[in-house]
């Protein structure tokens, strides 16, 4: 049975995508066939296999060890601040984030980061029927985060047509950035965030292959990345350093504005109608995590995480179901746990739009008019992982 409702959410996906396209005709089919059967066989690798369990121990254990490197600065810094036992969510999980930015930043130095998202992206363009500037971006976008790879071909921006620079912007959002991740897998199973990572570098290119689908001509099938201005090796330090404190700050305020707003608003809607804001919203998108492969008495709580995650952020999205995880079934968890793990909220919009105008403002201003759609394919996206996942856990 479990099979059947994950094959009419898979169904249920791509015409959510097609009836949004802006070419029918011009879909590319075999292309996306081979995208989902990639996509299933890398999470049957990731999450059934031993091989698989090994890679993601592998992966995991590599992140626990940074983290706990991590915790020397911090508790160098902060030590004393916590009572004993306790794990306070800002020096716990967000404040790592500055260590794994230096850590990027040196790759970066090295020329390492830009060979690999180089390298796996040219593989990615002779797999997804688009050109090398998309493929190398969606690698990109997981490596540095969804507005600092614009930074990275900000020389083909400004002659970039609406279509290309959809596709580009759907896959900045679709992703998360590398230096978060740490943070992720304190929070959720880090084996689902493994497999989302890579599952959804094919869901994007899938979702925006239907939506926004297009030819891209030999000669235009370029890739000019624009290389960073050569620093010292002590200057780039310390800029990925206050990178990465901005990083931890600017998540830490949101969650605090959000997680007091919802909080406020819960309050409210409970003394009118007798329900949560977050119960009413799970209501509506109780369908989509029934297709999600997510049982019915489950699917209310688990379209209240998912509303959760798009109108505010992954993170606090990731907080609910860590408080309410252990009430619902492992493949209810895992399920949830894949569809989390991406940018696709409302805030990204701005923050896209935002990159990109602050590089060239009329394209700033072509993002900000599709942002809607890039949100839906985005969400799409994540709802296809999910789904994906669904078939099999």
């Amino acid at each position: 049975m479990k099979y059947i409702i994950s094959f009419i959410g898979l169904m249920v996906v791509l015409l959510l995508a097609w009836i949004a396209s802006n070419d029918k005709k011009n879909i590319k089919i075999k292309p996306i066939i081979l995208m989902i059967v990639i996509q299933l066989f890398l999470s049957f690798l990731l999450l059934n296999t031993q091989l698989g369990l090994i890679v993601v121990t592998g992966i995991a254990n590599v992140f626990d060890t940074l983290l706990e490197y991590a915790q020397e600065g911090i508790g160098f810094v902060f030590g004393g601040i916590a009572n004993e036992g306790q794990a306070p969510f800002f020096l716990n999980v967000l404040l790592p984030i500055v260590f794994i930015s230096v850590l990027i930043g040196i790759l970066q130095h090295l020329r390492i980061l830009p060979l690999i998202m180089k390298g796996i992206g040219f593989a990615l363009s002779k797999i997804n029927g688009m050109g090398k500037l998309e493929s190398y971006n969606a690698v990109a976008s997981a490596m540095v985060g969804q507005s600092e790879v614009f930074i990275t071909v900000k020389k083909q921006l400004g002659g970039l047509p609406p279509h290309r620079l959809y596709t580009l912007c759907a896959s900045a959002m679709s992703t998360v950035s590398m230096s978060i991740v740490g943070a992720y897998m304190t929070m959720i199973e880090p084996r689902y965030v493994v497999t989302a990572i890579i599952i959804n570098l094919f869901g994007g290119f899938i979702i925006a292959s239907i939506i926004n689908p297009y030819t891209v001509d030999d000669k235009e099938d370029i890739l000019v990345v624009m290389e960073e201005a050569r620093q010292t090796f002590f200057e780039m330090i310390g800029e990925y350093i206050m990178d990465g404190f901005k990083v931890a700050i600017i998540v830490g305020a949101m969650l605090l504005g959000f997680v007091a707003l919802i909080a406020a608003v819960n309050g409210i809607f409970d003394l009118i109608f007798g329900l949560t804001f977050q119960q009413i919203v799970g209501y509506i998108f109780a369908p989509f995590a029934i297709i999600m492969g997510v049982p019915v008495s489950e699917s209310v709580a688990a379209g209240g995480i998912m509303a959760t995650k798009l109108v505010t952020n992954e993170f606090v999205a990731m907080m609910d179901l860590s408080n309410i995880g252990t009430e619902m079934s492992a493949r209810t968890v895992g399920i949830i746990s894949v569809f989390l793990v991406s940018f696709a909220n409302f805030s990204s919009i701005g923050i896209i739009a935002g990159a990109v105008k602050g590089l060239n403002e009329k394209q700033g201003n072509v993002v900000a008019r599709f942002g809607l759609k890039l949100l839906y394919g985005a969400t799409l996206v994540s709802v296809l992982s999910s789904v994906i996942v669904s078939f099999i856990l």
